[in-house]
């Protein structure tokens, strides 16, 4: 998986192109992910008792990964995901564009 929750994100596609923010879910078998208020949508709930008023709730909607890219820690800017694998054995996430390691 490229992408993790707590990444900051930049989204390249959609409604929210341009926008960054930071990443609050990921459904692998999906393909898919929440951001932190982008991508909005709203939902009219009924009430129900009597009485009570409906209401309209905004939630942040899935995404598909194709449509995100990672946003470096080191050289801040949006960026493809490699995998490099260090002297101990373990596979970490790495910049394609400063070469850093990511994690």
């Amino acid at each position: 998986m490229k992408i993790k929750k707590g990444d900051k994100v930049k989204i390249i596609a959609g409604k929210d192109r341009g926008k960054e923010g930071k990443v609050l879910m990921v459904f692998p078998e999906k393909e898919r992910l929440t951001v932190e208020g982008l991508n909005l949508v709203v939902k009219h709930m009924r009430p129900r008792r009597g009485g009570e008023k409906g209401q309209r709730i905004q939630f942040p909607a899935s995404m598909n990964f194709s449509n995100i890219l990672l946003i470096c820690g080191k050289c801040n800017k949006p960026t493809r995901v490699g995998y490099k694998i260090l002297e101990n054995k373990k596979k970490v996430r790495m910049c394609k564009q400063c070469k850093e390691v990511i994690d």
